[in-house]
């Protein structure tokens, strides 16, 4: 076990004196607190609001609405549909910039600044603000959510690739540029076996998270479960809405399970 003076030591600053880091993390907890009380986290609106939480939730058991199972069902796969689609085309455009956003494959620092800054503005707004966006610019339905998981993917899997790129080992390519490679060919035998595993399970497990995201999607417009959710929420269907929860939580569970095993596999097979 760590000793209290070795705790000291590893909070002082340079010159051995802890006091700095104790007023940071005294510092930290004041802000934790104020931001509590004045959010109502620890005053009387959550309080209050605890028995009125409780009664919606009895209030969906036990789940109704069977009736209506394959309206559910078809826009549930409209969802997992979404969250599929949005995916693919955002690696399909986030792999190229990746390229431009890597030190390692554009050495030009100015032009790499200015594509890892248009990849940031990309992903700096929610699923949720491109889903209203496009939802003004093409209509309701799912083209919107797809498109808004797809900019937003654009964004976080350019970063995500990019960095792979730049963390790869730099001997493959050496070697390759050594044997009469240039350009092209070093990237595509040096680097691209390295970060190819690695590129595959970051898309998998973005999937995983589009796909939840596709459901928080349907309820500004984008279609899908997420509509049919927040419309049976609309009019107090409380037992169809805990239906519609049950059939996504099982579908995020299958495609966890199925996302997990197939980065495993990639893994293994390095």
């Amino acid at each position: 076990m760590t000793s209290r003076a070795e705790l000291e030591r590893l909070l002082a600053d340079g010159t051995g004196n802890p006091w700095p880091m104790r007023i940071v993390w005294l510092a930290l907890a004041g802000v934790l607190a104020y931001a509590a009380v004045a959010l109502g986290l620890l005053g009387p609106q959550f309080v209050n609001g605890l028995p009125k939480l409780a009664g919606a939730i009895g209030m969906m058991f036990p789940p109704r609405g069977i009736e209506h199972m394959p309206e559910f069902l078809w826009a549930l796969a409209e969802t997992i549909a979404m969250g599929l689609l949005g995916t693919v085309l955002g690696a399909v455009v986030a792999f190229p910039l990746s390229l431009l956003c890597a030190s390692t494959t554009l050495p030009i620092r100015g032009l790499q600044f200015g594509f890892r800054r248009f990849a940031d503005s990309l992903r700096s707004l929610d699923h949720l603000i491109w889903a209203i966006v496009f939802v003004r610019a093409v209509g309701l339905g799912p083209l919107a959510g797809v498109l808004a998981i797809a900019i937003v993917d654009v964004g976080n899997l350019s970063k995500l690739y990019s960095e792979a790129i730049d963390n790869a080992a730099k001997g493959p390519p050496e070697g390759v540029r050594a044997a009469g490679g240039q350009g092209a060919e070093t990237f595509r035998w040096g680097i691209l076996p390295q970060v190819l595993p690695n590129i595959a399970s970051t898309t998998l497990y973005m999937w995983e998270s589009n796909t939840r995201s596709a459901t928080i999607l349907g309820i500004v417009g984008a279609g899908g479960i997420g509509y049919q959710l927040s419309d049976r929420l609309r009019v107090y269907e409380w037992g169809q809405a805990s239906l519609i929860i049950l059939l996504i939580l099982v579908a995020v569970y299958a495609i966890d399970l199925i996302s997990g095993r197939l980065r495993r596999m990639l893994i293994e097979g390095r």
